[in-house]
């Protein structure tokens, strides 16, 4: 595996949550590090989103790992959609989604379910991007509720992690270290390394 993407999500940075502490695991790991900085979080635009990641990863390949949260799973399962890379080392997805989101069509005076609406998922490419895709899901995740992320792993196949009252994975949810995501990392890792 030589480089790790971390998409952040809505209202985030990349200094945010457990990002720096998942960049410090993985650059000492050996992996190259990205964690773009996604433009305008607190207003999100889909196309922006989109040539954000473009312009990052470019073509992903089987040395590229992706670990995404929440607004930055779905942008990213678009994204992987629309360019079909054959393959790549693995998906990590924290608070995933797939859909519009019934108990929340706006956060913060931003029209979720406009930006969502846009988003294109083809589950036969992402199904078949890899064997090592991970779902991590909060108990009490009060922004995208359990079974949203349920629904998504449901789809997409791979390894559900159930964490136990991580409510959102954010910092203000006491968050700032997750050894679940990094124990998935470590699947990919391991068998890349096998």
């Amino acid at each position: 595996m030589q480089k790790a993407f971390i998409i952040h999500g809505y209202g985030a940075t990349p200094q945010d949550h457990w990002f720096p502490w998942l960049a410090q695991q993985l650059q000492d790991a050996g992996l190259a590090v990205s964690v773009p900085a996604m433009p305008d979080a607190e207003q999100p635009d889909f196309a922006r989103w989109q040539e954000a990641l473009a312009t990052d990863i470019g073509t992903a390949d089987a040395q590229t790992l992706f670990i995404a949260h929440s607004l930055g799973t779905i942008s990213l399962l678009h994204y992987l959609s629309a360019t079909r890379p054959a393959r790549v080392g693995g998906m990590v997805l924290v608070a995933g989604f797939g859909a519009r989101l019934p108990e929340l069509p706006t956060i913060g005076g931003f029209a979720i379910d406009a930006y969502i609406d846009q988003a294109r998922l083809d589950d036969t490419v992402l199904r078949a991007l890899t064997p090592h895709t991970h779902h991590l899901i909060s108990s009490n995740d009060y922004v995208v509720a359990p079974a949203n992320s349920e629904a998504l792993a449901a789809r997409l196949g791979g390894t559900v992690h159930r964490v136990a009252d991580a409510g959102h994975f954010l910092a203000a949810d006491g968050i700032t270290t997750l050894p679940t995501v990094w124990q998935a990392v470590q699947d990919c890792l391991h068998d890349r390394a096998g």
